[in-house]
């Protein structure tokens, strides 16, 4: 589990996040949604330590990385995966030698055992037939499961994911959500997903944040959105003519 308390993070004269707080549960998947310039970024990384904030606690099951000392911290963030917006593979290595590189950077495991590790998260993601390919040679979708199968080989409790989805298709978005919450699922892992997909919110929303101006402003599930007041969220969720038909028809 992680916990932000009342954390104020500004840049310049400029306050981005104004004493938000919030709990990402683990086991389930986290999202954290909000319009352009919201803050969720931010939020994000401010939570993973990329950001200092200027108040508040960010709490990992009890451990305040704010508090940390640098041999702490770089302890931690061998339990952190990171699923990054572009995949952000290397070109030069193959899926196979992508996937093993936190182990051979961070892991004290035998080469036997990484091996194993990576075949194991490679069948998990279903690219055991890909491990010898390059990423210019497999598609979008088949790079972020590499990158997915990536995050998870060190056998991380907590998974930040960042538009996991940006950049493909509808079927093959559905298809990553689904990963990204069956892992989290079967590892209890705590995972936040900063997303702008709201197939994503209505189909993996565990648990939703919404960010409007720097402030919290509303939390709830997949299910409770649909009954929210909030005319932000409204706004951005239910933006398009086929969301608005969805709410019409789930309030029925």
């Amino acid at each position: 589990m992680i916990e932000v308390q009342h954390i104020v993070k500004s840049f310049h004269d400029k306050t981005v996040l104004k004493d938000i707080s919030a709990t990402f549960e683990s086991g389930k998947t986290n999202l954290i949604i909000g319009q352009s310039g919201s803050g969720k970024t931010v939020l994000m990384k401010s939570t993973i330590g990329i950001h200092q904030v200027d108040k508040g606690k960010i709490l990992y099951d009890g451990r305040d990385i704010t508090k940390l000392r640098t041999k702490e911290m770089i302890a931690l963030r061998k339990e952190i995966g990171m699923l990054f917006q572009g995949s952000a593979l290397f070109d030069s290595m193959t899926v196979e030698e992508n996937v093993r590189f936190p182990l051979e950077m961070f892991s004290d495991k035998t080469r036997d055992e990484w091996e194993a590790r990576v075949k194991f998260c490679l069948q998990r993601v279903g690219l055991d037939h890909a491990a010898k390919l390059y990423p210019s040679e497999i598609s979008g979708g088949m790079q972020k499961r590499a990158a997915i199968a990536r995050a998870i080989v060190l056998e991380p409790t907590y998974l930040f994911c960042d538009e996991p989805n940006s950049g493909l298709d509808p079927k093959t978005s559905l298809t990553i959500d689904q990963l990204i919450q069956e892992i989290t699922r079967e590892n209890n892992i705590t995972t936040i997903v900063n997303t702008h997909d709201m197939n994503s919110v209505m189909e993996i929303g565990d648990k939703i944040i919404f960010i409007h101006q720097g402030e919290k402003s509303w939390e709830g599930d997949k299910d409770s959105i649909f009954d929210s007041n909030n005319e932000h969220l409204n706004n951005l969720v239910f933006a398009s003519n086929l969301f608005k038909k969805v709410k019409q028809y789930h309030k029925k």
